[in-house]
């Protein structure tokens, strides 16, 4: 993939990789404990925020780029932050995750995301099968996941170890043949 790399767009939301100019924008959501009380990470200080925008915003230039944070924009806001990476080149294997700001829950745009998510890892990636984890609690993940086309496969248990406590994870995973057929 190219610095000129062309992301799907959508009925109202594009995705695009960041830029310096989304910091601002970023840490509206990324400092809100509501938006992480079910992520991996805590809410930000301004400075962590920076950290993680300008490192996404280097990533388009690796011409051997496997792993996507992108910016998703509506009317020139960066609204959330959605990203795909490929976890296996051999078997074509990829995940993805997203991060909305919470003004912007219950109004399908992190459906929407993860629908250009899906066409951007099958069709541009060539992946064969795509993942995602949630928290089991996360009612608004579980809904997007389900609507997206992707079937539970189980209960990863102690999964992940965060703010010091091992906490399980919802296994979620759509297959190419089952995408093209949603």
């Amino acid at each position: 993939m190219s610095s000129s790399t062309i992301y799907p767009s959508g009925p109202r939301l594009g995705l695009r990789d960041f830029d310096v100019n989304d910091i601002a924008d970023v840490h509206e959501y990324t400092a809100d404990p509501l938006v992480s009380q079910f992520s991996t990470w805590e809410p930000n200080a301004l400075k962590q925020t920076t950290a993680f925008v300008e490192a996404a915003a280097q990533e388009h230039l690796d011409p051997d780029r496997t792993a996507f944070s992108l910016a998703a924009v509506l009317d020139g806001k960066a609204i959330g932050s959605v990203a795909i990476w490929i976890t296996d080149p051999h078997d074509r294997n990829g995940e993805l995750g997203y991060t909305f700001h919470r003004d912007y829950w219950g109004k399908g745009y992190s459906s929407e995301a993860v629908s250009m998510l899906l066409s951007f890892g099958f069709n541009s990636l060539g992946l064969e099968r795509i993942t995602a984890t949630c928290h089991p609690e996360n009612q608004g993940s579980v809904r997007v996941l389900e609507k997206s086309g992707f079937a539970l496969e189980g209960r990863l248990r102690s999964h992940r170890r965060i703010r010091g406590q091992r906490r399980d994870s919802m296994l979620y995973s759509i297959l190419r043949g089952e995408w093209s057929l949603a």
